[in-house]
């Protein structure tokens, strides 16, 4: 009797969570998405660079001058966006000119 007690088998894991349980979820998921919406949600700036992308942006170009050297990573960056650019390095922003 003991032993039947104690085996999981016999608990249903539904019967623990009560009804109200989803009812309760749909606004915390609805709030939530919407925090992220708001936290990813950045002005358009008017010089060109790469885009932020939750954070993503300054690790990739941090990595192109890590990775190429400041010169290489430079001419990269001024090709594909003109002479004047805003990048990220160290996490800070930084704006390379050139011609």
């Amino acid at each position: 009797m003991v032993l039947e007690t104690l085996n999981p088998v016999h608990y249903n894991i539904t019967s623990l969570v009560p009804d109200t349980m989803p009812v309760a979820t749909v606004p915390i998921l609805i709030l939530m998405c919407f925090l992220f919406l708001i936290w990813n949600h950045e002005e358009t700036s008017s010089i060109p660079g790469p885009g932020y992308c939750m954070g993503i942006g300054p690790l990739i170009s941090h990595g192109r001058f890590l990775w190429m050297g400041v010169g290489n990573a430079c001419n990269y960056y001024n090709k594909t966006y003109g002479e004047f650019v805003r990048v990220w390095i160290g996490g800070e922003e930084t704006f390379i000119i050139s011609k």
